[in-house]
């Protein structure tokens, strides 16, 4: 910190807490982030990172705020990688959708139209032939898929390694424990920060969501991730796939991986042959933060000056913090309010 005093404090080490240091960060400001227990621990330490679009159609606020975050990230990426000099595996490859029936494809096709109008023209989603994407493409009854250019990967771990290098070139402070909270104070602390929220407004504002994910070692090169089935597919740039995740709204152990997870392998497999003689290499467990609605809770905390939340994005996360980074900080520092409707901690009170 070039005052050696930090301006502002954020709490939490997940992908939404780092990339608010960072925006504050890249603002000039000086920055302490506290992280009880390490970067990373909660859902920002999985494999999948997946930053892909909502369907281009029944527009809404978060649809919108989505899109525009999207379309920051590449260069939000590139930011975190120059000042840090550290790869956060992100690269914008599109993604493969199976289309199984007629009925499918006729509305692939009304959404083509669809993304031409509300993505002006920043990225496409189109119904073309599977056989193009061969061999990494799921099977598809049709012999079609959806190819949309919109959506991006970035690797979890690789991400918030990058963003914790990058703050630590900008001067930022980066405490694992506890410390002193000093300027305002951003909450991004994810599903425990979700339960202690509930106790402070004594309602359920939102919960945690297991997820669990594998990470296979196979070197797909640079081609677009698959989703079907519900499965996320994600080739990384360092030579593995990553699959995922379940959505458990009822469990025992927060961090262990069982039965469910050998499922979701057995489907991986099926739906992308290539994985079949591919080892796993990694599993995982964790709790992802989802407030009452899967979109983000932002905003001032309610009765308590100074403080302000950044939690929820259940999915979503990766894809939404450029643009989340961006408005908490403004919001923040200089007190402007770009938060849409939907968004905002009274939503979910």
């Amino acid at each position: 910190m070039t005052s050696g005093r930090p301006d502002i404090t954020v709490r939490g080490g997940g992908i939404f807490g780092l990339a608010i240091a960072f925006a504050a960060a890249q603002r000039g400001a000086g920055v302490r982030l506290i992280e009880r227990t390490r970067i990373g621990a909660g859902s920002s330490g999985g494999h999948v990172g997946a930053l892909a679009p909502h369907v281009p159609e029944n527009w809404n606020p978060k649809k919108q705020f989505q899109l525009e975050s999207l379309m920051m990230a590449e260069a939000f990426w590139s930011e975190v990688q120059r000042v840090g000099g550290k790869d956060p595996g992100y690269a914008r490859l599109g993604r493969i959708q199976p289309l199984t029936d007629e009925a499918q494809i006729a509305r692939a096709k009304e959404r083509a139209a669809g993304a031409t109008e509300l993505w002006k023209g920043f990225a496409t989603w189109r119904v073309t032939e599977a056989a193009t994407f061969a061999p990494f493409v799921p099977p598809s009854p049709t012999g079609l898929v959806i190819h949309d250019t919109l959506s991006a990967r970035a690797n979890p771990r690789a991400a918030g390694a990058a963003l914790v290098s990058a703050l630590e070139a900008l001067g930022a402070e980066i405490i694992i424990g506890e410390a002193e909270e000093i300027g305002p104070v951003i909450h991004a602390t994810g599903a425990p920060g979700l339960a202690e929220l509930n106790a402070a407004f004594g309602k359920t504002v939102g919960t945690g969501v297991k997820g669990q994910s594998a990470l296979f070692r196979y070197d797909a090169g640079a081609v677009p991730q698959l989703y079907a089935e519900s499965l996320h597919i994600i080739p990384h740039a360092d030579g593995t796939v990553a699959i995922g995740s379940t959505s458990e709204r009822d469990f025992d152990a927060p961090d262990t991986t069982d039965i469910q997870l050998d499922s979701l392998i057995e489907k991986a497999c099926t739906l992308c042959p290539p994985l079949a003689e591919a080892p796993v290499i990694d599993r995982w467990a964790g709790v992802r933060p989802r407030a009452k609605s899967r979109a983000p809770m932002l905003g001032e905390w309610p009765d308590r000056p100074g403080h302000f939340i950044a939690n929820g994005g259940f999915k979503i996360g990766f894809g939404m913090a450029p643009k989340v980074a961006q408005v908490m900080v403004d919001l923040a520092l200089d007190g402007h309010d770009a938060i849409p409707e939907g968004f905002r901690v009274a939503d979910n009170l």
